[in-house]
């Protein structure tokens, strides 16, 4: 697969948005699930910031992806959720992320969840409020690296049981899952329906 990829600009309200009407897919996921790393390691270059501290991302990012020759679309990295100010807090997304789901240019989420810890209120009330807009989504389990196999097994059930939509387990470390991933946002972008398997 040949990807190229730029970083096109961090948002900071709904007027700095691409106004360019390409298909987008959102990294939703709480603070330091990975969502920075995913998009580093889809792209398969550092174009987005890391950090072991939560809270990097602040910004709405956007980062223009082509693959073989397709039409462009952005991947976006949204603030992580469950803190705020460098603080632990149970609020919600805050208006900049609001403004911006509702976009029409919207056509997925991806919703990242550690895979070492599938059931946190945290994650669960982040699907509860994807569920209220009419989007596809999909649960990106991370870290699978981190699982044994019998973690892997259990944590497995318990996201399909709670969340009962499709899910990959990925490993940035590994490389794992990552490929299947690609083929997911791909059908979500161009508006193909995805099914459990």
């Amino acid at each position: 697969m040949n990807v190229s990829a730029e970083f096109v600009t961090s948002a900071t309200g709904p007027g700095d948005f691409p106004k360019d009407r390409l298909p987008e897919i959102a990294l939703v996921g709480r603070s330091n699930v990975g969502k920075s790393s995913l998009v580093n390691a889809l792209l398969r270059r550092s174009v987005a910031r890391t950090s072991a501290a939560p809270g990097k991302t602040r910004l709405v990012n956007f980062y223009r992806v082509q693959l073989n020759r397709q039409k462009a679309f952005y991947l976006v990295d949204l603030p992580g959720y469950g803190y705020a100010r460098g603080k632990k807090t149970a609020e919600g997304f805050g208006d900049l992320v609001e403004s911006y789901i509702t976009r029409t240019t919207v056509k997925g989420v991806l919703l990242l969840i550690d895979a070492r810890h599938p059931g946190l209120e945290a994650d669960q009330v982040a699907w509860n409020w994807i569920n209220e807009k009419t989007i596809q989504k999909i649960i990106i389990a991370t870290k699978a690296d981190k699982l044994t196999r019998a973690m892997r097994v259990r944590h497995t059930k318990e996201l399909e049981s709670l969340y009962k939509c499709p899910l990959r387990l990925v490993s940035i470390q590994s490389g794992e899952g990552l490929e299947g991933l690609w083929k997911l946002i791909v059908k979500l972008k161009n508006l193909k329906e995805i099914k459990a398997q």
